[in-house]
């Protein structure tokens, strides 16, 4: 692992260093600085977490609200198996709360932490992708809270019924599963800031995107077939489709921003007057 992961690093720690090569670090320096972004990230989901966690009981209604649509249960008739599954659940809530609350700080951590590779103006956007990126994470979190979660809670239900079993959910599946679903869509939408970010730090191109797509979706399909809360095929579908998409608009984001450069580029410089 550690063979694989040191050439990436120097890969990025060569990025991060940008034009400025006056200003180059060893590579245990950006290691030190890449452990304290970590640090940071770490600390502050810790209290975006121990936040979270007092509000306990209003996230559980807001995440049984899909299940409430389909079937008509209420939180209370969700079966618990074991004395400590209610703080199990608060936990597990606490903890997926808390990454989305504090999402736009670790973002700002990622961008401290890359900032040397940018210019004075491209320092200046941090802030409005920071707020772009954060707003694509919400899209994708109420986009599965409200239109992909209870059609698929529907088809899990009927499904069951039709196979003739029983469905008799526990309240630690159930929580388990839409956490995770719902956590999965709002990071699918980071998607395209990641590639932006990539393309300009000179990772990453449209024809690299476009020469690696069927490796991609492969790779999508068994990404989403590990992280799916269920392994059936429309859950399976749910998370890989908008995942595929995705990507085909990443392509498109990479080839404008690279044209867009090219212009620039080929753009005639004004002499002095």
């Amino acid at each position: 692992m550690s063979l694989f992961l040191r050439p990436v690093l120097k890969k990025l720690f060569q990025a991060r260093e940008g034009r400025d090569m006056e200003m180059v670090k060893p590579f245990l320096e950006h290691l030190e600085d890449l452990r304290w972004t970590l640090i940071k990230a770490v600390i502050t989901l810790a209290v975006t977490m121990t936040l979270c966690f007092g509000f306990r009981h209003p996230l559980m209604h807001i995440v049984e609200a899909p299940m409430r649509v389909v079937t008509g249960r209420e939180l209370l008739e969700l079966g618990a198996l074991a004395p400590g599954d209610s703080v199990n659940i608060s936990i597990s809530l606490a903890f997926y709360a808390g990454i989305i609350l504090s999402l736009p700080l670790q973002l700002f951590f990622l961008a401290g932490f890359v900032l040397p590779a940018l210019t004075p103006k491209e320092k200046g956007l941090v802030l409005p992708v920071i707020g772009v990126g954060f707003g694509l994470f919400l899209t994708g979190v109420f986009f599965c809270w409200n239109f992909v979660l209870p059609p698929t809670l529907t088809w899990l239900w009927q499904d069951q019924i039709h196979m003739g079993m029983k469905p008799s959910w526990t309240a630690q599946m159930y929580f388990s599963f839409a956490s995770q679903f719902i956590l999965i869509f709002g990071l699918s939408f980071e998607l395209p800031v990641v590639v932006i970010a990539l393309v300009k730090l000179g990772l990453l191109t449209a024809s690299t995107l476009r020469k690696t797509r069927a490796y991609a979706i492969v790779l999508i399909l068994v990404l989403s077939a590990f992280i799916a809360p269920s392994p059936d095929p429309i859950t399976l579908g749910v998370v890989a489709g908008p995942m595929i998409l995705l990507y085909e608009l990443c392509i498109w984001i990479a080839w404008y921003m690279e044209r867009r450069e090219r212009g620039r580029a080929m753009r005639p410089t004004r002499g002095p007057e």
